[in-house]
C-alpha cells in the first residue's frame, strides 16, 4: 500500500471533545494546519529556552553543576589511578622481596660464600677490601687462629655469639613452628650480626617487618626479624659482633618489642643455643 501524500496534505482532521453535558461541537482541521501549528509552537518554546538560559541565572547555575560534576568525575579519576598506581608498586615490591627471599636462602644452602655462583651475581659481587675490624677482639682471634689452622681437609670453625644482650624470653620449638629463639628487647635495643658474612637480604616483610638475612661459611645463614630501624644494606659484608639494626616490633608475626633469631644450616634450622657463646 502505497502512501499518498498529496492526498494527506488536503485530508481534514476533526476533533469532537466530549464534556459532560456540554453540547458536543466538533472542529475541523486541515492537515498543513496542524503542521503549522505544531511549528509555530516548536519554535516558540525553543526562543523561550534560549532567552532564559541566555538572560537568567539559570545558565550560570547549569554551568555550575555540569563543571561541579566533571570536577568531581576528574577528581575520582585521580584518585583511581593514584590507588592503582600504588596497587602496582606494592605489587612489585613484593614480587622483588620474595625473589630476594628465594636468592636468600638459596644462598643459605651453600656450603660458603661463593662469588663465581649465577645465584651470587643477582646480589651483585662487592669487594670483600678494607674490611673493618671495628674493634672486635673476637673477630680478630677468628682470624689468627683460621690464619694458623693446618687441617685442610676439615672446614673452619665457625663461632656465634649472642645477637642481643636481652634473656631469652621463647625457646626453639621447630615442630610449633617456632624456628628460632626470642630475644626481650625493648623498643630500639641494639641488635649485632651474630657472625661475620654477607648480608643477602635486609628488607620489610609484611609477616616478619624489618629483617635480615645473614650468610655465613660452612652452609651457614642467620635471621633475625621485627627490627624497628635496619642500619646495613643488602650487598654488605659485616663482622661479627657489628651493630646491624635495633629491635622493634614490626611485621604481623609480633606481640611484642622483641628480637627473633633463628640460625640455619645446609637449609634447616638448628636451635641457636647449640652454637651460641658466651
Amino acid at each position: 500500500m502505497k502512501i499518498n501524500f498529496k492526498e494527506i496534505k488536503k485530508a481534514n482532521f476533526f476533533v469532537t471533545p466530549n464534556i459532560g453535558e456540554v453540547e458536543t461541537v466538533r472542529y475541523n482541521f486541515k492537515a498543513t494546519q496542524i503542521l503549522m501549528w505544531v511549528t509555530i509552537y516548536t519554535f516558540v518554546i525553543a526562543l523561550l529556552t534560549i532567552i532564559i538560559v541566555g538572560v537568567t541565572p539559570i545558565k550560570k547555575m547549569l554551568y555550575h553543576f555540569e563543571h561541579k560534576e566533571l570536577q568531581e568525575q576528574a577528581q575520582r579519576t585521580v584518585e583511581l589511578e593514584g590507588k592503582v598506581s600504588f596497587l602496582r608498586k606494592e605489587i612489585e615490591s613484593l614480587s622483588s622481596t620474595n625473589k630476594k627471599l628465594k636468592f636468600a636462602f638459596m644462598l643459605g644452602a651453600t656450603d660458603s660464600i661463593d662469588t663465581s655462583s649465577a645465584i651470587y651475581d643477582s646480589l651483585k659481587y662487592e669487594s670483600k677490601k678494607n674490611l673493618p675490624y671495628g674493634g672486635n677482639i673476637l673477630y680478630i682471634a677468628k682470624k689468627l687462629f683460621n690464619k694458623f689452622y693446618q687441617d685442610g681437609e676439615k672446614k673452619k670453625p665457625i663461632f656465634f655469639v649472642s645477637p642481643s644482650k636481652g634473656f631469652i624470653i621463647k625457646e626453639f620449638f621447630p615442630k610449633e613452628g617456632h624456628m628460632g629463639i626470642d630475644f626481650a628487647a625493648k623498643l630500639g635495643s641494639p641488635v649485632y650480626s651474630s657472625q661475620g658474612g654477607l648480608v643477602v637480604f635486609a628488607d620489610f616483610t609484611l609477616d616478619d617487618g624489618n629483617k635480615i638475612i645473614i650468610q655465613h661459611d660452612n652452609g651457614f645463614i642467620s635471621i633475625y626479624k621485627h627490627c624497628s630501624s635496619l642500619l646495613i644494606s643488602e650487598r654488605n659484608y659485616v663482622v661479627q659482633g657489628e651493630l646491624i639494626a635495633l629491635s622493634g616490633n614490626s611485621g604481623r608475626n609480633t606481640s611484642g618489642p622483641h628480637l627473633h633469631f633463628e640460625l640455619w644450616k645446609d637449609g634447616k634450622p638448628i636451635n641457636p643455643k647449640e652454637l651460641l657463646i658466651q
